[in-house]
């Protein structure tokens, strides 16, 4: 009877013990993948960031859609003005002093090594894209373009998408997105800066 009693302990405080090792490692494991996970988003968040950009500066616009991005990006061209000789001198002829370049976009895409056919995909995800939407909207007294691009943390967080993770982060929404850009003004800024 006594060594029934011994061997019920010792089962009971190894369970005790895998009790206590769980509730260390769970919150240590959650904070590591939300880490690893959070800043690949925001690089390609980025990264889709800077091709808004490049869309900008040919189109005068943000992209509404990957596709149009995408294609403008591929086919686009950047306008680069030169100015030949100094204008502040006094013999300057303002008639021959500027030089007019085109030069392709998808130049620049390449030398920065942006992957366009998996720009739109969310990392960590099968084939889950970030939302996207662009705009004109008054700001100041002038129409200016506006731009949001992002994805809710659920998307992208795996097994550990689920709300009861906050208790190991007060600030972990998984409904909350992780995004760049706002539709109510005009901002670049992404919300993990």
């Amino acid at each position: 009877m006594r060594k029934l009693f011994s061997l019920a302990f010792l089962v009971l405080a190894f369970f005790l013990g895998w009790l206590l090792y769980r509730s260390i490692e769970e919150p240590i494991t959650f904070a590591d993948e939300r880490a690893v996970r959070q800043d690949a988003v925001a690089e390609q968040l980025m990264v889709i960031r800077t091709t808004q950009e490049m869309y900008r500066d040919i189109t005068g616009m943000f992209a509404p859609t990957f596709d149009t991005l995408k294609q403008v990006l591929r086919e686009g061209e950047f306008l680069e003005v030169r100015i030949l000789g100094d204008p502040d001198d006094a013999d300057f002829d303002p008639a021959t002093a500027y030089d007019t370049i085109y030069r392709p976009a998808i130049d620049s895409i390449n030398r920065l090594g942006i992957d366009l056919d998996r720009l739109e995909y969310v990392p960590f995800t099968e084939d889950v894209k970030f939302d996207i939407a662009a705009d004109t909207i008054d700001y100041q007294s002038t129409k200016v373009p506006v731009v949001q691009v992002g994805i809710p943390y659920k998307e992208f967080m795996g097994r550990f998408a689920d709300a009861r993770f906050q208790r190991y982060d007060q600030r972990y929404n998984p409904n909350a997105p992780i995004k760049f850009g706002d539709l109510s003004k005009p901002s670049l800024a992404g919300n993990w800066e």
